[in-house]
């Protein structure tokens, strides 16, 4: 029979839980607002962030973000250019990856704007590929806001320790 978590790791989870239930609805009313045409995007990225721990909601916050902001311009560019193809798809990887080299951004920032080029490459949509890109950034740029303000004014604790 597995021992019994104590009632501080319940309220704990559940603490977490509604903060990041209500962080998740905030960001989802935030692109709402600005009428976004994906608003899910908000919400995803602040699941991302908030389930981090509160040193690492900063660092991974503005990893996601220049990722996002260089898979947005690199997406933008190659579809306003090419017709993307599978060959299309991988140069604009490539040089993403190269381009996060060179401003120094690390792996995370490289997946996130990896995500994000994806997204502007390879969803069909009839707006122009500027357009969906900039809408991918500012759908993100949401979600990293509301949970940055809720690491900032709502934190929490490190996770705690598994019981043995």
């Amino acid at each position: 029979m597995p021992a019994e978590k104590p009632s501080s790791t319940r309220l704990t989870v559940v603490e977490h839980s509604v903060r990041t239930a209500v962080a998740a609805m905030a960001s989802l009313l935030v692109a709402r607002l600005f009428s976004l045409p994906e608003t899910y995007w908000a919400p995803i990225t602040t699941l991302v962030i908030t389930q981090s721990s509160l040193g690492a909601a900063f660092p991974v916050s503005r990893q996601r973000f220049v990722g996002t902001v260089l898979g947005a311009l690199v997406g933008g560019f190659v579809a306003s250019h090419f017709r993307t193809n599978v060959s299309v798809f991988g140069a604009g990887i490539l040089i993403l990856g190269l381009l996060c080299g060179v401003v120094g951004a690390d792996r995370s920032a490289y997946r996130f704007g990896g995500v994000t080029l994806a997204i502007v490459l390879l969803v069909p949509r009839t707006n122009p590929p500027w357009r969906v890109a900039f809408h991918r950034f500012a759908e993100v740029s949401v979600g990293i806001a509301v949970a940055l303000l809720f690491a900032i004014t709502w934190p929490e604790g490190e996770d705690p320790s598994p019981s043995k």
